[in-house]
């Protein structure tokens, strides 16, 4: 009896805990509140499960209790029952499943027009790139990656030497548009995270990686890195600043385009 009773509080203290207390994301500053949606389906249908199983199992634990004079039917395989169990499951999972497949079609399906950037992760730092005037990203190569040139830019690719790069400082991105986020690793696997977007992408080196997201609220939030790469891993930090479209132009207008960071790494050298 006791045992029933610890049971049936841990499944009803469990809703309780889940529902006051303070678990709940950061505000959200993109347009992927369907990612939101899709973990409180999941949470949701984990949940009565989890609350049905306790339940049950406090139920059987006083139901069918050792009395004196009953007897234990042996009863090895019960079809009907595993076929209600087995439906339940496939239900459930298709539940939880089906919700992220189609906000996971609509993560990499990138809308027309929308501008491109691209972010590159190393141990430990953060660096980014930006077309130039043309609009276009230069062609990169893991063979041209040296002091001069830490992202491997192509230096005989003309799309590439007016991209502005940055490298360790801060991302500013505008507010209100489709961004394209490409994503590249120079040595390890990345995750490039930005909680308040809900987007997060494995950046796998060798690889390029994307996802899509609009900016919906000015601030500065934190960039991590979500997946385990190397002793530096926590260190491995950076900040997003989200800003009208005037500011952010103006900010990118300040940074160094590719041939003059090639030009003054040269004049370094003499």
């Amino acid at each position: 009896m006791a045992v029933a009773v610890v049971l049936v509080l841990v499944a009803l203290g469990s809703v309780v805990f889940h529902m006051l207390s303070p678990w709940w994301w950061t505000p959200i500053a993109s347009n992927w509140g369907f990612i939101d949606n899709t973990i409180l389906i999941t949470f949701w249908i984990t949940g009565a499960v989890f609350v049905a199983v306790v339940l049950f199992t406090a139920y059987c634990i006083y139901t069918f209790r050792h009395r004196e004079g009953l007897r234990a039917d042996y009863e090895p395989e019960n079809q009907k029952l595993e076929t209600w169990l087995g439906l339940g499951t496939a239900l459930g999972v298709a539940a939880m499943l089906t919700p992220g497949l189609v906000v996971w079609y609509q993560f990499v399906t990138v809308p027309e027009g929308a501008a491109e950037i691209e972010v590159v992760g190393q141990q430990w730092s953060w660096a980014y790139r930006f077309p130039g005037p043309d609009g276009k990203l230069g062609t990169t190569d893991v063979r041209y990656i040296g002091p001069d040139n830490p992202l491997g830019l192509n230096p005989s690719d003309p799309n590439g030497s007016d991209d502005v790069i940055v490298d360790g400082g801060d991302l500013h991105l505008p507010r209100g548009g489709p961004i394209k986020v490409l994503l590249r690793s120079t040595d390890v696997l990345h995750d490039f995270y930005v909680p308040e977007f809900r987007a997060k992408m494995d950046m796998i080196p060798g690889t390029v990686t994307y996802f899509w997201l609009t900016p919906t609220r000015d601030g500065t939030f934190d960039i991590l890195c979500a997946e385990y790469c190397g002793v530096g891993h926590a260190n491995m930090r950076g900040t997003v600043v989200v800003e009208d479209a005037a500011k952010q132009k103006a900010w990118l207008s300040q940074q160094k385009s590719f041939a003059e960071l090639s030009a003054r790494g040269r004049t370094a050298a003499r």
